[in-house]
């Protein structure tokens, strides 16, 4: 694990030095998936975020023209803090950018929802084994047939990250994570891939595949891609979001999210 500061990792991403998935970095400290929508359109995501909250809990939601969001981090700048921006239109992707200054509206609402990073560093110290950290790669992320309660415009299929671990260490998995429900909680699912719908579990949809033994049995998180999805699929006019795996790195602490299950019980 990468043992540098948040602040330190924020002052190299906006110098444009990082621009890579963040898993391992600054342990010990809050990562956040990223989705930046119009104003008109904020309470009907803020909504689709509250009916699936397994995949999607809400850690912050920025005013209007909000970029500098204190509350997570003193000097973070949502505008150039993220290593990896997608700007969607209702085509889709339109650009991967490492800077929104040039992009920024003043009607923009910014959410910062849970991201699983969190909870890889309770793994490590409890003695068991992250592939996508062990193989300096991102997670591999996969898109399900589980459908999300749509509002409004946002409708999505549950996208989940994956993670192996041996059979017989599920059980722990499952204890450790089960802490942290604003970071995913517990496995939604430990078994076949097939069993989500997933075609081929060595062909993400999104990250990189990672090794799987023989004896190990691949575990499945609700992943914050999900709300990804949910705008890209929205048919907004703009908006934008993180690159899958390049979360906005915080000044939270993870422990300060165990058994945290509201946002206004954060106090951020």
């Amino acid at each position: 694990m990468n043992q540098q500061s948040p602040g330190e990792i924020r002052a190299q991403i906006r110098a444009g030095s990082f621009q890579g998935p963040t898993s391992g970095f600054a342990p010990g400290y809050v990562q956040a998936n990223i989705a930046i929508v119009p104003a008109a359109q904020a309470e009907a995501f803020e909504a689709f975020c509250h009916a699936n909250a397994r995949a999607c809990a809400l850690l912050y939601r920025s005013r209007p023209g909000e970029s500098l969001l204190a509350p997570l981090g003193d000097d973070i700048d949502i505008r150039t803090d993220v290593p990896r921006y997608q700007l969607l239109s209702p085509g889709g992707v339109v650009e991967e950018v490492h800077d929104i200054r040039g992009h920024w509206r003043d009607d923009l609402v910014t959410f910062a929802l849970g991201c699983s990073f969190s909870f890889e560093e309770a793994l490590i110290s409890q003695g068991l084994e992250v592939r996508n950290i062990s193989q300096q790669c991102n997670v591999p992320m996969y898109k399900t047939a589980r459908r999300c309660q749509p509002v409004g415009p946002f409708a999505a299929n549950l996208v989940v990250s994956m993670r192996p671990f041996p059979a017989q260490a599920l059980d722990r998995v499952h204890s450790i994570c089960a802490r942290y429900p604003l970071v995913h909680g517990a496995p939604v699912f430990a078994g076949p891939a097939a069993e989500l719908g997933i075609a081929d579990i060595h062909r993400p949809d999104f990250g990189d595949a990672v090794r799987i033994a023989p004896d190990e049995v691949p575990a499945f998180w609700a992943c914050g891609v999900t709300a990804i999805e949910a705008v890209r699929n929205a048919g907004l006019d703009f908006c934008i979001t993180h690159s899958p795996g390049h979360m906005l790195i915080t000044d939270r602490l993870n422990e300060d999210l165990a058994g945290v299950t509201a946002r206004d019980q954060l106090g951020w």
